[in-house]
């Protein structure tokens, strides 16, 4: 019978406990095929005990895992139609690239003929098709890194499993193995797992994302929906930059509200999209650097600087980085706030000016602190 499950991957409930100590708590996702889907979150969250399971390596404590919708409890690794690239990607340094990728195929049992057929067209496909030849030791860290999927790859597996791959390269190579990944999953249309802790590379490459905090799921979503949708403090914080207050909300109304922070100073929120947070409810609240707008003091007017929050405060430092530049700006109450600049050499902001910092309640995410309503 044919499997016809849209889902290469599907967690439901999974569970794994190592004595007393719960290290992933009932977590379940549908993994549509053909997609990039990471797992991210903070070291010891759980996502490699979950990867384990995935991989047959560890068996569960309760829940199922299925691929391509059948259950794969009490199936071996080597009997799961799923690879898995580690950091260190583990080629063989004794056998050339050729026979790396065909070492698969050989413990299967194919022909000289079909592993021929298959490492070329594999090697074809990662855009490296000379390099069959060159032994492990000559080829440069992204090679290694495409070689290592082109062996996973060459076996045609439901799904690829990829724990923290880019880990051990150099922050230029990481930047430009991002863009790889991506391509090569679309190139392979093949399920794509990928566990890290560096949000930069799930955000960049993923279809969808799932938060795993001290192991639950948090949220599960697109990019965009967890960089601008965020349902907890936990995902607001964890995804993307944030400047974060603490408060107490004194009026709400539904729709929004405002908050004392801790430091005595006015805060105003909306609450569009979220269950209302009642008055006397403490708070969290974020703001993202790049929706502060930064004006000197006395120019409020002339650069349209109005916003539903104010603060005032002087510029301690500038964090130069193009386009992309950003101030450090220590308000009356000793805080710093960062905020998102465009530097274009000309009348720039300096260290020791004085600036209004301004923003609209849309852009204050407001959550209530666990415990409170």
């Amino acid at each position: 019978m044919t499997d016809t499950s849209p889902y290469d991957l599907a967690a439901l409930g999974v569970s794994k406990n190592f004595g007393s100590f719960s290290a992933v708590k009932e977590v379940s996702f549908d993994i549509p095929s053909g997609t990039f889907f990471s797992i991210l979150g903070p070291s010891g969250c759980g996502k490699t005990t979950l990867m384990r399971m995935i991989a047959g390596f560890e068996e569960p404590s309760g829940g199922d895992i299925r691929i391509k919708g059948k259950s794969v409890l009490g199936t071996p690794p080597n009997r799961r139609n799923v690879k898995m690239v580690f950091q260190h990607l583990a080629l063989f340094p004794m056998m050339n690239v050729y026979e790396n990728i065909a070492y698969g195929l050989r413990c299967n049992g194919a022909s000289s003929a079909e592993i021929k057929r298959k490492v070329h067209d594999v090697l074809e496909r990662i855009a490296l098709p000379d390099v069959g030849e060159r032994e492990i030791h000559q080829l440069s860290g992204g090679q290694k890194q495409r070689i290592a999927i082109a062996r996973c790859m060459v076996l045609d597996p439901d799904v690829l499993l990829l724990d923290e791959p880019l880990g051990a390269l150099d922050l230029k190579l990481r930047e430009a193995m991002k863009i790889e990944l991506k391509l090569l999953q679309h190139q392979f249309n093949t399920t794509f797992v990928y566990i890290t802790h560096d949000q930069s590379e799930a955000l960049v490459m993923s279809d969808n994302v799932a938060i795993m905090n001290q192991g639950e799921f948090e949220q599960i979503g697109t990019p965009q929906e967890l960089y601008h949708h965020p349902k907890t403090a936990f995902v607001a914080g964890f995804v993307g930059d944030s400047n974060r207050w603490s408060g107490v909300v004194r009026a709400s109304d539904g729709t929004g509200g405002k908050v004392e922070t801790e430091q005595g100073l006015p805060m105003s929120f909306s609450s569009a999209g979220q269950t209302a947070i009642q008055e006397g409810s403490k708070v969290n609240i974020f703001v993202r650097p790049e929706f502060i707008k930064t004006v000197r003091a006395g120019e409020a007017d002339l650069q349209g600087g109005s916003g539903d929050n104010r603060m005032d405060g002087i510029v301690d430092s500038l964090l130069f980085n193009g386009a992309n530049s950003r101030i450090l700006v220590r308000t009356g109450s000793g805080e710093l706030v960062e905020a998102d600049v465009t530097l274009t050499g000309d009348n720039d902001l300096k260290p020791g000016e004085d600036v209004h910092l301004v923003w609209s309640a849309k852009q204050a995410m407001c959550f209530a602190e666990q415990g409170t309503a």
